[in-house]
């Protein structure tokens, strides 16, 4: 039913646990493989990989490429499922989602509607609740998730809306923009995210992280496009 496609770069340490999470669904017959797309790691990425089962190729350019290669290489599944790799599902989340693909295929919407998982971090305090309720307000208010929730979505409304573009940052946004907030519905399910920035090998310093959420907001609230934003930061 699913294919998942997970983009990687050094993501030794968080990809365990991603495709553990995918277990039970794999073993129940709603995920039918799952292809990581490695950027070109270090350590070892693949060896996981490869012990857990998992279809593996490797595209050396920016996440956006990664994210369109594994799903031009999926063949298994009428569903896509693209999920980072510091990202865990909580548990029993295929249910739900193997619910949400039979109303949408009974109802005749299969090619126009997506889903998206609600964020939670795995790190405890009041700054990581504070995002999270941000992240539903961005969600739920906006209709704009990031990439961390991940993203469910058939493939032929994937492909009729162009896919991934290669763009160096905010792929994820440039996609959902296209979906449309209507067209988006939101899981109770959870994709705790550990925040550790796995899939680019560290996680972003403070300026850096100050810039993308300056430029996520202006996506989101003004609905500018993400390609006159990346012009702007060069």
């Amino acid at each position: 039913m699913i294919s998942v496609i997970v983009p990687t770069l050094n993501s030794e340490a968080d990809l365990a646990h991603c495709l553990a999470a995918l277990v039970s669904a794999a073993a129940e017959g709603v995920v039918r493989e799952v292809i990581v797309v490695d950027g070109g790691s270090s350590d070892s990425t693949e060896r996981v990989a490869d012990a857990a089962g998992c279809d593996w190729c490797e595209v050396k350019g920016p996440r956006s490429e990664r994210l369109a290669a594994g799903a031009q290489a999926s063949r298994r599944g009428e569903w896509l499922l693209f999920l980072p790799a510091d990202t865990v599902l909580e548990a029993s989340w295929h249910h739900e989602v193997q619910n949400f693909i039979e109303r949408a295929e009974r109802a005749g919407s299969a090619d126009k509607t997506a889903a998206a998982f609600k964020l939670r971090f795995e790190a405890f305090g009041m700054g990581a609740r504070v995002s999270e309720f941000m992240a539903v307000v961005r969600s739920r208010f906006l209709g704009m998730p990031d990439g961390s929730q991940g993203l469910l979505i058939s493939r032929r409304f994937y492909q009729s809306l162009g896919g991934y573009r290669p763009l160096r940052e905010m792929e994820d946004l440039d996609l959902v923009k296209r979906i449309g907030g209507r067209r988006l519905v939101f899981l109770r399910s959870g994709a705790v995210c550990s925040g550790r920035g796995s899939e680019r090998g560290q996680s972003d310093g403070l300026i850096s992280g100050f810039r993308k959420s300056v430029a996520r907001f202006c996506v989101n609230t003004l609905r500018l496009p993400p390609k006159a934003l990346l012009k702007l930061h060069g």
